[in-house]
């Protein structure tokens, strides 16, 4: 008869597991003049959702939080820096209205799964800093592991066999390399067969208990906070730890469905954006 460390070691995801709890996490600390900090996630911004564009355009700008952190996903698909370059492109765009909200309050970003061909160029001219995934901010005398969550959905092993090749140097340097106008026609491909994927309904594995565990004993935080699944809510692991998934955006539909995940003295709160755009939260104070 098998014994259980036998079992495990078949487990086809136990190595992924254990390659996880090995994941280095980068650690900072928020200035001391920060009094509340605000997360979203999963926006999916593309040209053919000008509503979704235009929401977020709005609540840059009516933002009362010190800091945005936008976990992964910001874009639908991202094609390389360089169409920064290309004349009246929607990627430029995009940069001039994050360059404008980053002389207003600190702006985060972290890849996803759809965007993690961001680079250097694009986060210098948005006046956003990049964060390693995963990474653990202490704000207010605690620690909150922030990640995009995809890396933690360890039963997708389509995704997870995908994610390994894309992460690569190498296979991005041969993405990067192709000429822009032929980028573009694969993330359209790409775009299309995600939302025929979609219309199947074909539900992504969750976020692994124990991955998740191990990142946040390793961090030693109590809280993770991360985006991917597109299915917010608050899910306690244990007695001591909890994640809090965060909303995705879509406002070209009906009902729109987007929400700020804020953070200040008071607690945790979401916000429908259409309720935060109305009337957005005081700053508050230390």
């Amino acid at each position: 008869m098998d014994s259980p460390t036998d079992t495990r070691a078949a487990d086809p995801h136990e190595a992924l597991r254990a390659q996880l709890a090995t994941t280095a996490v980068h650690a900072f600390a928020a200035p001391p003049a920060w009094r509340s900090i605000e997360f979203i996630s999963d926006l999916h911004l593309q040209p053919q959702l000008p509503q979704t564009w235009h929401s977020w355009q709005q609540y840059l700008q009516a933002s009362t939080a010190d800091a945005i952190f936008m976990l992964g996903d910001l874009f639908e698909a991202w094609v390389g820096d360089d169409a920064l370059d290309e004349a009246g492109s929607f990627e430029a765009a995009c940069a001039r209205s994050l360059r404008e909200a980053s002389g207003q309050r600190a702006l985060f970003f972290m890849h996803g799964n759809r965007d993690f061909l961001i680079g250097a160029q694009f986060a210098e001219r948005s006046g956003m800093q990049s964060l390693p995934d995963p990474s653990c901010l202490t704000f207010l005398g605690q620690r909150w592991l922030l990640s995009h969550g995809d890396a933690l959905c360890v039963e997708d092993t389509e995704y997870q066999r995908f994610r390994a090749v894309a992460r690569s140097p190498a296979w991005q340097q041969q993405i990067l390399a192709q000429p822009l106008a032929q980028r573009r026609q694969l993330a359209g491909a790409m775009r299309s067969q995600s939302e025929a994927r979609r219309m199947r309904e074909v539900i992504t594995a969750d976020v692994d208990t124990q991955a998740a565990l191990a990142w946040l004993q390793q961090a030693q935080a109590p809280t993770l906070i991360h985006g991917h699944t597109h299915r917010p809510a608050r899910h306690a692991l244990d007695a001591g730890h909890e994640r809090l998934v965060l909303s995705d955006w879509d406002t070209d539909l009906e009902p729109a469905r987007a929400e700020v995940l804020r953070i200040n003295a008071t607690g945790q709160q979401r916000i429908a954006l259409a309720d935060y755009l109305a009337r957005p939260p005081q700053p508050g104070a230390h």
